[in-house]
Protein backbone atom coordinates (compact mmCIF):
# COMPACT_ATOMS: atom_id res chain seq x y z
CA UNK A 1 0.00 0.00 0.00
CA UNK A 2 1.81 3.10 -1.40
CA UNK A 3 0.02 6.42 -0.28
CA UNK A 4 2.51 8.54 -2.84
CA UNK A 5 1.97 9.33 -6.50
CA UNK A 6 4.49 8.48 -8.98
CA UNK A 7 6.30 10.81 -11.24
CA UNK A 8 3.54 10.16 -14.08
CA UNK A 9 0.88 12.01 -12.11
CA UNK A 10 2.59 13.99 -9.91
CA UNK A 11 3.72 15.90 -13.87
CA UNK A 12 -0.13 15.32 -14.74
CA UNK A 13 -1.47 17.16 -11.47
CA UNK A 14 1.59 19.55 -11.83
CA UNK A 15 0.47 20.30 -15.24
CA UNK A 16 -3.41 20.38 -14.98
CA UNK A 17 -2.64 22.86 -11.61
CA UNK A 18 -0.65 25.37 -13.91
CA UNK A 19 -3.21 25.22 -16.83
CA UNK A 20 -6.07 26.06 -14.62
CA UNK A 21 -4.07 28.81 -12.59
CA UNK A 22 -2.79 29.88 -15.56
CA UNK A 23 -5.65 30.02 -17.74
CA UNK A 24 -8.90 29.89 -15.80
CA UNK A 25 -9.62 32.43 -12.75
CA UNK A 26 -10.92 35.49 -14.81
CA UNK A 27 -12.95 33.10 -17.50
CA UNK A 28 -14.28 31.39 -14.09
CA UNK A 29 -15.59 34.93 -12.26
CA UNK A 30 -17.19 35.31 -15.95
CA UNK A 31 -19.02 32.11 -15.71
CA UNK A 32 -20.36 33.23 -12.72
CA UNK A 33 -21.58 36.44 -13.39
CA UNK A 34 -22.81 35.41 -16.58
CA UNK A 35 -24.17 31.73 -15.55
CA UNK A 36 -22.99 30.30 -18.66
CA UNK A 37 -21.12 27.20 -19.26
CA UNK A 38 -17.07 26.64 -20.77
CA UNK A 39 -17.22 27.91 -24.38
CA UNK A 40 -16.87 25.73 -27.16
CA UNK A 41 -13.46 27.43 -27.84
CA UNK A 42 -11.77 26.96 -24.37
CA UNK A 43 -13.30 23.03 -24.26
CA UNK A 44 -11.80 22.33 -27.35
CA UNK A 45 -8.20 23.58 -25.67
CA UNK A 46 -9.19 21.33 -22.83
CA UNK A 47 -9.29 18.49 -25.39
CA UNK A 48 -5.85 19.30 -27.26
CA UNK A 49 -4.38 19.25 -23.79
CA UNK A 50 -5.45 15.91 -23.34
CA UNK A 51 -7.48 16.94 -20.04
CA UNK A 52 -10.78 15.22 -21.56
CA UNK A 53 -11.52 11.29 -21.73
CA UNK A 54 -8.10 11.02 -19.54
CA UNK A 55 -9.74 7.68 -18.33
CA UNK A 56 -11.41 7.00 -21.57
CA UNK A 57 -9.31 4.14 -23.84
CA UNK A 58 -6.69 5.05 -26.29
CA UNK A 59 -8.99 3.08 -29.20
CA UNK A 60 -11.88 6.78 -29.16
CA UNK A 61 -8.85 9.28 -28.60
CA UNK A 62 -8.70 9.00 -24.80
CA UNK A 63 -5.22 8.91 -22.77
CA UNK A 64 -5.89 5.21 -21.62
CA UNK A 65 -5.14 6.35 -17.85
CA UNK A 66 -6.90 5.67 -14.43
CA UNK A 67 -9.31 7.04 -12.95
CA UNK A 68 -6.96 8.25 -9.75
CA UNK A 69 -5.50 10.38 -12.79
CA UNK A 70 -8.29 11.19 -14.02
CA UNK A 71 -9.57 12.61 -10.43
CA UNK A 72 -6.37 14.43 -9.86
CA UNK A 73 -6.93 17.04 -12.83
CA UNK A 74 -10.38 17.16 -11.88
CA UNK A 75 -9.16 18.41 -8.53
CA UNK A 76 -7.28 20.90 -9.69
CA UNK A 77 -9.52 22.53 -12.24
CA UNK A 78 -12.50 22.30 -9.16
CA UNK A 79 -10.25 24.48 -7.05
CA UNK A 80 -10.53 27.25 -9.34
CA UNK A 81 -14.25 26.70 -9.81
CA UNK A 82 -16.71 23.82 -10.34
CA UNK A 83 -17.91 25.56 -13.51
CA UNK A 84 -14.45 25.58 -15.27
CA UNK A 85 -14.24 21.87 -14.20
CA UNK A 86 -17.78 20.93 -15.44
CA UNK A 87 -16.21 19.57 -18.70
CA UNK A 88 -13.42 17.37 -17.02
CA UNK A 89 -16.26 15.83 -15.04
CA UNK A 90 -18.39 14.89 -17.75
CA UNK A 91 -16.01 13.51 -19.52
CA UNK A 92 -14.34 11.46 -16.95
CA UNK A 93 -16.73 10.52 -14.58
CA UNK A 94 -20.23 11.58 -15.76
CA UNK A 95 -22.87 9.93 -18.51
CA UNK A 96 -20.18 8.87 -21.16
CA UNK A 97 -18.90 6.13 -18.52
CA UNK A 98 -22.71 4.37 -19.18
CA UNK A 99 -22.02 4.86 -23.07
CA UNK A 100 -18.41 3.33 -22.55
CA UNK A 101 -19.54 0.09 -20.49
CA UNK A 102 -22.81 -0.77 -21.79
CA UNK A 103 -23.22 1.32 -25.82
CA UNK A 104 -23.36 -0.85 -28.62
CA UNK A 105 -20.00 -0.45 -30.20
CA UNK A 106 -21.36 1.81 -32.98
CA UNK A 107 -22.98 4.11 -30.79
CA UNK A 108 -19.44 4.27 -28.60
CA UNK A 109 -17.60 5.50 -31.69
CA UNK A 110 -20.73 8.10 -32.42
CA UNK A 111 -20.18 9.56 -29.16
CA UNK A 112 -16.88 8.83 -27.35
CA UNK A 113 -14.50 10.14 -29.71
CA UNK A 114 -15.99 13.74 -30.09
CA UNK A 115 -16.78 13.87 -26.56
CA UNK A 116 -13.03 13.65 -26.28
CA UNK A 117 -12.09 16.22 -28.55
CA UNK A 118 -13.89 18.47 -26.80
CA UNK A 119 -16.88 18.84 -30.09
CA UNK A 120 -19.52 17.27 -27.95
CA UNK A 121 -21.07 17.73 -24.91
CA UNK A 122 -23.25 14.73 -22.84
CA UNK A 123 -25.73 15.37 -19.81
CA UNK A 124 -27.44 12.51 -17.70
CA UNK A 125 -31.34 13.25 -17.46
CA UNK A 126 -32.37 11.13 -14.83
CA UNK A 127 -34.65 12.86 -12.28
CA UNK A 128 -38.60 14.13 -12.73
CA UNK A 129 -40.97 16.51 -10.66
CA UNK A 130 -42.16 13.25 -8.93
CA UNK A 131 -39.17 11.24 -8.82
CA UNK A 132 -35.62 12.41 -7.50
CA UNK A 133 -34.67 10.14 -4.71
CA UNK A 134 -36.89 7.61 -5.09
CA UNK A 135 -35.94 7.31 -8.89
CA UNK A 136 -37.30 4.32 -9.56
CA UNK A 137 -40.37 6.36 -9.46
CA UNK A 138 -39.83 7.97 -13.38
CA UNK A 139 -42.46 8.08 -15.58
CA UNK A 140 -40.76 8.82 -18.74
CA UNK A 141 -41.36 6.02 -21.09
CA UNK A 142 -39.89 4.76 -23.95
CA UNK A 143 -41.32 1.97 -26.57
CA UNK A 144 -39.28 0.45 -29.34
CA UNK A 145 -41.19 1.26 -33.31
CA UNK A 146 -39.43 -0.89 -35.59
CA UNK A 147 -35.68 0.61 -36.31
CA UNK A 148 -36.60 3.48 -33.90
CA UNK A 149 -37.37 3.69 -30.23
CA UNK A 150 -40.03 6.84 -28.88
CA UNK A 151 -39.55 9.06 -25.73
CA UNK A 152 -42.00 10.85 -23.98
CA UNK A 153 -42.42 12.34 -20.94
CA UNK A 154 -40.32 15.29 -18.02
CA UNK A 155 -37.32 15.20 -16.81
CA UNK A 156 -35.86 17.46 -14.22
CA UNK A 157 -32.31 18.93 -12.58
CA UNK A 158 -30.43 18.12 -15.49
CA UNK A 159 -27.10 19.59 -15.43
CA UNK A 160 -26.01 20.48 -18.71
CA UNK A 161 -29.97 21.28 -19.54
CA UNK A 162 -30.64 23.34 -22.55
CA UNK A 163 -26.48 23.13 -22.99
CA UNK A 164 -25.42 19.83 -23.89
CA UNK A 165 -25.49 17.97 -27.28
CA UNK A 166 -27.18 15.07 -25.57
CA UNK A 167 -28.55 13.32 -22.91
CA UNK A 168 -28.75 9.57 -21.08
CA UNK A 169 -32.03 9.80 -20.32
CA UNK A 170 -32.86 7.24 -17.96
CA UNK A 171 -36.53 6.17 -18.74
CA UNK A 172 -39.02 3.13 -18.04
CA UNK A 173 -38.62 1.07 -21.10
CA UNK A 174 -41.18 -2.00 -20.34
CA UNK A 175 -44.22 -2.07 -17.91
CA UNK A 176 -42.59 -3.64 -15.15
CA UNK A 177 -43.03 -1.92 -12.03
CA UNK A 178 -40.53 -0.08 -10.10
CA UNK A 179 -36.38 -1.20 -11.01
CA UNK A 180 -37.19 -4.04 -13.18
CA UNK A 181 -39.41 -1.88 -16.13
CA UNK A 182 -35.92 1.42 -16.40
CA UNK A 183 -33.03 1.62 -18.58
CA UNK A 184 -31.58 4.18 -20.62
CA UNK A 185 -31.68 5.67 -24.12
CA UNK A 186 -29.29 8.49 -25.93
CA UNK A 187 -31.05 11.10 -27.33
CA UNK A 188 -29.64 13.94 -29.05
CA UNK A 189 -30.39 17.63 -28.66
CA UNK A 190 -31.94 18.32 -32.29
CA UNK A 191 -34.03 15.60 -32.22
CA UNK A 192 -37.86 17.03 -33.12
CA UNK A 193 -40.14 16.45 -30.10
CA UNK A 194 -37.14 17.25 -27.86
CA UNK A 195 -37.56 20.64 -25.82
CA UNK A 196 -36.35 22.33 -22.74
CA UNK A 197 -38.00 24.78 -19.64
CA UNK A 198 -36.34 27.72 -18.58
CA UNK A 199 -33.17 27.73 -16.90
CA UNK A 200 -32.70 27.34 -13.05
CA UNK A 201 -31.32 30.30 -11.09
CA UNK A 202 -29.63 28.17 -8.46
CA UNK A 203 -27.97 29.65 -5.27
CA UNK A 204 -24.49 28.46 -6.50
CA UNK A 205 -23.46 26.13 -9.51
CA UNK A 206 -23.72 29.29 -11.55
CA UNK A 207 -22.01 28.06 -15.23
CA UNK A 208 -23.12 24.68 -14.74
CA UNK A 209 -26.36 24.89 -16.64
CA UNK A 210 -29.81 23.22 -15.67
CA UNK A 211 -33.53 23.13 -16.95
CA UNK A 212 -36.34 20.62 -17.26
CA UNK A 213 -36.22 18.62 -20.89
CA UNK A 214 -39.69 17.71 -22.67
CA UNK A 215 -39.75 14.85 -24.61
CA UNK A 216 -43.17 14.34 -26.71
CA UNK A 217 -42.77 11.73 -29.30
CA UNK A 218 -38.89 11.85 -29.71
CA UNK A 219 -37.56 9.23 -32.49
CA UNK A 220 -33.82 7.96 -31.91
CA UNK A 221 -32.44 5.27 -33.57
CA UNK A 222 -32.96 1.71 -31.91
CA UNK A 223 -29.45 1.84 -31.72
CA UNK A 224 -29.23 5.20 -29.07
CA UNK A 225 -30.26 2.19 -26.86
CA UNK A 226 -28.07 1.77 -23.83
CA UNK A 227 -29.28 -0.31 -21.43
CA UNK A 228 -32.80 -1.89 -22.09
CA UNK A 229 -35.28 -2.61 -19.00
CA UNK A 230 -33.85 -4.47 -16.23
CA UNK A 231 -30.44 -2.56 -16.36
CA UNK A 232 -31.19 -0.30 -13.15
CA UNK A 233 -28.59 -1.95 -11.42
CA UNK A 234 -25.63 -1.05 -13.83
CA UNK A 235 -26.90 2.45 -14.63
CA UNK A 236 -26.30 2.69 -10.78
CA UNK A 237 -22.96 0.79 -10.87
CA UNK A 238 -22.08 3.72 -13.42
CA UNK A 239 -22.69 6.37 -11.67
CA UNK A 240 -21.16 5.50 -8.51
CA UNK A 241 -18.30 6.58 -10.52
CA UNK A 242 -19.58 9.77 -11.44
CA UNK A 243 -20.15 10.11 -7.06
CA UNK A 244 -16.98 9.92 -7.08
CA UNK A 245 -15.96 12.66 -9.38
CA UNK A 246 -19.09 14.39 -7.45
CA UNK A 247 -16.81 13.74 -4.08
CA UNK A 248 -13.61 15.42 -6.05
CA UNK A 249 -15.59 18.59 -6.99
CA UNK A 250 -16.19 18.99 -3.38
CA UNK A 251 -13.09 17.88 -2.73
CA UNK A 252 -11.44 20.97 -5.04
CA UNK A 253 -13.48 23.30 -3.42
CA UNK A 254 -12.46 22.80 0.32
CA UNK A 255 -8.69 22.51 -0.71
CA UNK A 256 -8.95 26.43 -2.44
CA UNK A 257 -11.34 27.15 0.35
CA UNK A 258 -8.28 25.99 3.00
CA UNK A 259 -5.31 27.76 0.61
CA UNK A 260 -7.13 30.85 0.38
CA UNK A 261 -7.71 31.20 4.57
CA UNK A 262 -4.21 29.89 5.28
CA UNK A 263 -2.86 32.78 2.92
CA UNK A 264 -5.20 35.37 4.42
CA UNK A 265 -4.63 34.43 7.80
CA UNK A 266 -0.49 35.18 7.72
CA UNK A 267 -1.12 38.72 5.59
CA UNK A 268 -4.39 40.11 7.78
CA UNK A 269 -3.23 41.65 11.15
CA UNK A 270 -5.28 42.52 14.16
CA UNK A 271 -3.65 43.37 17.69
CA UNK A 272 -0.85 43.87 16.06
CA UNK A 273 0.30 40.78 15.05
CA UNK A 274 -0.69 38.18 11.68
CA UNK A 275 -3.79 36.37 12.53
CA UNK A 276 -2.11 32.75 12.39
CA UNK A 277 -0.90 33.51 16.03
CA UNK A 278 -3.85 33.11 17.78
CA UNK A 279 -4.72 29.46 18.62
CA UNK A 280 -7.91 29.79 18.07
CA UNK A 281 -7.48 30.51 14.01
CA UNK A 282 -4.70 27.63 13.77
CA UNK A 283 -6.91 24.95 15.28
CA UNK A 284 -9.53 25.85 12.72
CA UNK A 285 -6.71 26.11 9.83
CA UNK A 286 -6.18 22.16 11.73
CA UNK A 287 -9.68 21.44 11.53
CA UNK A 288 -9.98 22.26 7.92
CA UNK A 289 -6.78 20.32 6.79
CA UNK A 290 -7.52 17.59 8.48
CA UNK A 291 -11.27 17.08 6.61
CA UNK A 292 -9.52 17.79 3.41
CA UNK A 293 -6.94 15.26 3.39
CA UNK A 294 -9.47 12.76 5.14
CA UNK A 295 -11.55 13.21 1.81
CA UNK A 296 -8.98 13.47 -0.63
CA UNK A 297 -7.61 10.28 0.72
CA UNK A 298 -11.14 8.32 1.00
CA UNK A 299 -11.93 9.32 -2.59
CA UNK A 300 -8.59 8.03 -3.99
CA UNK A 301 -9.51 5.00 -2.25
CA UNK A 302 -12.94 4.48 -4.13
CA UNK A 303 -10.89 5.20 -7.40
CA UNK A 304 -7.92 2.87 -7.11
CA UNK A 305 -10.07 -0.22 -5.19
CA UNK A 306 -11.90 0.06 -9.11
CA UNK A 307 -8.97 0.19 -10.78
CA UNK A 308 -9.93 0.28 -14.81
CA UNK A 309 -13.18 -1.08 -13.56
CA UNK A 310 -16.41 0.80 -11.69
CA UNK A 311 -16.42 1.62 -7.52
CA UNK A 312 -18.48 -0.05 -5.16
CA UNK A 313 -21.37 1.74 -3.88
CA UNK A 314 -19.80 1.22 -0.57
CA UNK A 315 -16.62 3.22 -1.33
CA UNK A 316 -17.91 5.66 -3.02
CA UNK A 317 -20.89 6.35 -1.03
CA UNK A 318 -18.44 6.50 2.22
CA UNK A 319 -16.21 8.96 0.19
CA UNK A 320 -18.78 11.14 -1.49
CA UNK A 321 -20.87 11.98 1.98
CA UNK A 322 -17.77 12.73 4.02
CA UNK A 323 -16.72 15.59 1.04
CA UNK A 324 -20.25 16.55 0.58
CA UNK A 325 -20.36 16.97 4.53
CA UNK A 326 -16.56 18.31 4.61
CA UNK A 327 -16.91 20.76 2.24
CA UNK A 328 -19.69 22.82 4.04
CA UNK A 329 -17.78 22.93 7.10
CA UNK A 330 -14.57 23.46 5.15
CA UNK A 331 -16.21 26.41 3.34
CA UNK A 332 -17.72 27.87 6.26
CA UNK A 333 -14.72 27.58 8.39
CA UNK A 334 -13.32 30.04 5.91
CA UNK A 335 -15.46 32.69 5.44
CA UNK A 336 -15.38 32.43 9.51
CA UNK A 337 -11.28 33.00 9.50
CA UNK A 338 -11.99 35.56 6.91
CA UNK A 339 -14.92 37.74 9.10
CA UNK A 340 -16.37 40.45 6.54
CA UNK A 341 -14.18 39.66 3.41
CA UNK A 342 -14.93 36.09 3.16
CA UNK A 343 -18.33 36.94 3.15
CA UNK A 344 -17.88 39.54 0.75
CA UNK A 345 -18.26 38.54 -3.14
CA UNK A 346 -15.33 40.54 -4.07
CA UNK A 347 -12.93 37.23 -2.69
CA UNK A 348 -14.19 33.72 -3.69
CA UNK A 349 -15.07 32.04 -0.30
CA UNK A 350 -18.79 33.17 0.01
CA UNK A 351 -19.39 31.17 -3.79
CA UNK A 352 -17.32 28.56 -2.01
CA UNK A 353 -19.60 27.98 0.13
CA UNK A 354 -22.70 28.08 -2.45
CA UNK A 355 -21.23 25.97 -4.65
CA UNK A 356 -20.07 23.62 -2.14
CA UNK A 357 -23.84 23.03 -0.73
CA UNK A 358 -24.83 21.61 -4.01
CA UNK A 359 -22.80 18.60 -4.13
CA UNK A 360 -24.66 17.02 -1.34
CA UNK A 361 -27.71 17.60 -2.65
CA UNK A 362 -26.47 16.36 -6.61
CA UNK A 363 -25.96 13.02 -7.20
CA UNK A 364 -27.55 11.28 -4.59
CA UNK A 365 -27.91 13.61 -1.22
CA UNK A 366 -26.16 12.83 1.35
CA UNK A 367 -28.57 11.11 3.56
CA UNK A 368 -29.11 8.38 0.43
CA UNK A 369 -25.69 7.96 0.52
CA UNK A 370 -25.87 6.59 4.56
CA UNK A 371 -28.33 4.64 3.82
CA UNK A 372 -26.36 3.02 1.22
CA UNK A 373 -23.45 2.72 3.73
CA UNK A 374 -25.38 0.97 6.26
CA UNK A 375 -26.77 -1.41 3.23
CA UNK A 376 -23.59 -2.57 2.67
CA UNK A 377 -22.45 -2.83 6.59
CA UNK A 378 -25.79 -5.45 7.10
CA UNK A 379 -25.41 -7.02 3.50
CA UNK A 380 -28.64 -6.10 2.47
CA UNK A 381 -30.64 -2.75 0.82
CA UNK A 382 -33.11 -1.35 2.80
CA UNK A 383 -36.76 -0.43 1.31
CA UNK A 384 -37.87 3.17 2.11
CA UNK A 385 -41.66 2.58 0.88
CA UNK A 386 -44.52 1.53 3.06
Amino acid sequence: MDFRLNDDQRALQEAARSFARGELPVLARDLEEKNEPVPAAMRRRYAELGFLGINMPEAYGGLGLGHIEALLVLEQFAQVSPAVAFPVFESATGPVRTVLHFASESLRQRILPPVIRGEMVVAVSMSEPHAGTALTDLTTKARIDGDAIVLDGQKRWSSGGGHADAYVVYCRLSDAPGAAGIGAVLVEKDRPGLRFGKPEKLMGFRGIPSCDIFLDGVRVPRDNLIVPAGGFRKLMEAFDLERCGNATMSLGIAAAALEEALAYVQERRQFGKPLVEFQAVQLKLADMAMRVEAARLLIWRAAQNAADGLPSIADASIAKCFANEMVREVAAMGIQVMGGYGYSTEYRMEQRLRDGFGWGIAGGAIDVQKTNIAAALVGRRFSQRG
